[in-house]
C-alpha cells in the first residue's frame, strides 16, 4: 500500500459533494409544541427510489467488531437508486470514507471524514462510500434507506454496487 489516506474533521461544507451532515444546528431550528421542543427540520434529502419500486425503509445497525486503525480500504460500495442515511444512536465518533459518485473510483477523489460524536450522514444517491467504519462494538446507528418488498421487483437486482480498487489505500484517522 502506497497511498495513505487520513480523515478530516467532518464538516457540512466538506461533505456537500456527497451527501448532507445530519446535526442539530442553531440557524436551522424553529420552536414546535408550544416552545418545549426545538426542531432542526429538514436535514436531509432522503431519496428512496420511490418511483422505481423503493420504500424507506428505517433500521438500527450495531456494531459487532470495531475497526482498528489504520485499517486497508480495498472495497467501496454505492446505491445508485436511493440515498442512504446513519445517524449515531448514542454519542460517539464514527469514520466516513466516499468518493464521487460516478461508473468507477477515483483512487485520487476518495475522502475521508471523522464524526465530532453528534453528527450522522446522509449519502446522495450513488456516491461511493465504504461500508460502515465504527470505532467500538455496540455502537448503534438509525439506518434510512430503501427497501423493497419481498413481492417487489428484484429484476433490476439489489441497490448496491461493489467496487474493488486495484491496490488498497491505508486510512488512518
Amino acid at each position: 500500500m502506497s497511498k495513505i489516506l487520513v480523515a478530516l474533521p467532518l464538516t457540512a461544507e466538506r461533505f456537500s459533494r456527497y451527501g448532507e451532515v445530519i446535526e442539530a444546528v442553531a440557524t436551522q431550528k424553529q420552536a414546535m409544541n408550544n416552545a418545549r421542543f426545538e426542531r432542526f427540520n429538514d436535514l436531509a434529502a432522503v431519496d428512496v427510489g420511490v418511483a422505481t419500486g423503493g420504500r424507506t425503509a428505517i433500521s438500527i445497525a450495531r456494531c459487532r467488531t470495531a475497526t482498528s486503525f489504520p485499517v486497508p480500504l480495498d472495497m467501496l460500495e454505492r446505491h445508485p437508486d436511493s440515498s442512504q442515511t446513519f445517524m449515531p444512536l448514542s454519542r460517539f465518533v464514527f469514520v466516513v470514507v466516499v468518493a464521487p459518485a460516478g461508473e468507477s473510483v477515483d483512487p485520487d477523489e476518495i475522502a475521508a471524514f471523522v464524526t465530532n460524536g453528534r453528527q450522522g450522514i446522509n449519502y446522495h444517491k450513488g456516491v461511493w462510500h465504504m461500508p460502515m467504519v465504527a470505532t467500538q462494538p455496540g455502537q448503534e446507528f438509525l439506518v434510512i434507506d430503501r427497501g423493497v418488498d419481498q413481492g417487489g421487483d428484484k429484476a433490476k437486482g439489489p441497490d448496491c454496487e461493489e467496487y474493488y480498487l486495484a491496490e488498497p489505500i491505508l486510512l488512518e484517522t
